[in-house]
């Protein structure tokens, strides 16, 4: 018979920290420079990026039997796609309202 699944402990639950977008601070320069959006584009990009290795790097952890518990990975994975689909939402609507600031007429 299969040994019975065990409740999760307050111990081994803890908080997972979010880091605040603080990039859209204009104290750090005048936000008209060519290069405040790509820099800001690149560190999202990058952001995005860290969650997928870090998700990816969990998941092969646990497939490999080192010391990774199954809902630590899930919860990095559905942080990895939650955080691309929101990056994914956000490039949509910039498009969109570049396509928008194109059709109008001066």
């Amino acid at each position: 018979m299969p040994d019975p699944i065990s409740l999760a402990s307050s111990d081994s639950i803890r908080p997972v920290a979010v880091p605040l977008i603080d990039s859209l601070d204009t104290s750090k320069g005048d936000s008209s420079e060519s290069g405040a959006f790509g820099a800001m584009f690149a560190e999202a990009v990058a952001r995005v990026n860290a969650y997928q290795d870090n998700a990816g790097t969990a998941v092969s952890r646990f497939l490999t039997g080192e010391d990774e518990e199954v809902h630590k990975v899930a919860m990095m994975a559905q942080q990895a796609d939650l955080s691309f689909d929101l990056f994914l939402q956000v490039k949509n609507k910039v498009v969109q309202a570049y396509q928008e600031v194109m059709r109008m007429q001066l």
